[in-house]
């Protein structure tokens, strides 16, 4: 997005908020502290005009951000802790936690997931972009497993595995609603919204986006869901449930705007909990599985306890 003009009119859900946390909270990967200097530099205007970080908005207010090209830098290595699930000298798989970037962009520089693996494995030697050894990536705040090629021949090899659809990759999601069916598949195009250029929607000439899912156990008005993405669109599982009006619970984007003391949720509760693929030396084909994080697995337990008592 960096280089666009986004124009953004203040909703009622909105209403009150600060002006850089407004621009934070619409902008995918903006941190705040990014939405401050962009305010100051007057890259992000009030009502056309100049504001503090600190104006409050209103309903109807239009917020418009210009966001500067990225800058060539150099990717700095950090010593940020990681948790590695597996690696070999080709590969090295990650369980991602909630709240870190897979890559630099504007307003994240430093402390990405690749920040990181260049501390961690000065020895890849993958591309010369901002994202050397990324073979697919999960936003910032959705958690688990994704696979790193540490080389060229490793990152072409794990591609075509995903172009041939035979890298499995299933998340654990919980969706506002209930289900019909107990599994079901949603075949529906993807492509950039036609009037939010934040967001993804269903779209006629978008691309071709397939998501399987089974019910794992129903929570009142709420269904806990495994998901196997067939395709990898941005922000697929998402877009998809929004779509069938089941949107993904605590979705800041895409889903029904709840206060964040809604069952402790503080993010989309969306969890990439088992990743397998072929090995690219050895042609074993492994999986991988990473256990609930302890914030969702605490909303789990409370929609459990609420759904226990509803019944009683």
């Amino acid at each position: 997005m960096s280089g666009e003009m986004l124009r953004l009119v203040v909703t009622e859900n909105s209403s009150g908020l600060r002006l850089d946390r407004f621009a934070a909270d619409s902008v995918p990967d903006l941190s705040r502290s990014y939405a401050r200097q962009l305010i100051e530099d007057s890259h992000i205007l009030l009502n056309d005009t100049q504001s503090r970080p600190s104006a409050s908005v209103r309903v109807g207010d239009v917020v418009t951000l210009i966001l500067p090209e990225p800058q060539p830098t150099d990717l700095i290595p950090e010593d940020i802790p990681l948790t590695v699930v597996y690696e070999d000298a080709d590969v090295i798989v990650i369980d991602k936690p909630v709240g870190m970037v897979v890559h630099p962009a504007p307003g994240h520089p430093t402390g990405t997931l690749v920040n990181a693996l260049l501390s961690h494995y000065p020895d890849i030697v993958v591309g010369g972009d901002l994202r050397p050894g990324i073979v697919h990536r999960l936003d910032r705040e959705t958690s688990g497993l994704l696979v790193v090629a540490r080389h060229d021949i490793a990152l072409r090899h794990l591609q075509e595995q995903q172009q041939a659809r035979t890298m499995t990759k299933i998340y654990l999601a919980v969706a506002e609603g209930r289900f019909r069916e107990t599994d079901g598949i949603i075949d529906a195009p993807i492509g950039r919204h036609p009037s939010d250029r934040l967001k993804m929607a269903v779209a006629a000439d978008g691309r071709s986006a397939r998501t399987h899912y089974s019910v794992l156990e129903e929570l009142g008005e709420y269904t806990l869901l495994s998901v196997r993405l067939e395709t990898g669109r941005t922000h697929q599982i998402r877009v998809h449930f929004a779509y069938k009006q089941r949107p993904i619970l605590g979705d800041p984007l895409y889903g029904l705007k709840r206060p964040r003391s809604h069952f402790g949720i503080t993010r989309q509760f969306l969890h990439a909990h088992q990743l397998g693929f072929v090995l690219p030396t050895s042609g074993e084909r492994v999986e991988f599985m990473a256990a609930l994080p302890d914030d969702l697995d605490l909303v789990l337990q409370k929609l459990r306890r609420h759904t226990k008592h509803s019944e009683v």
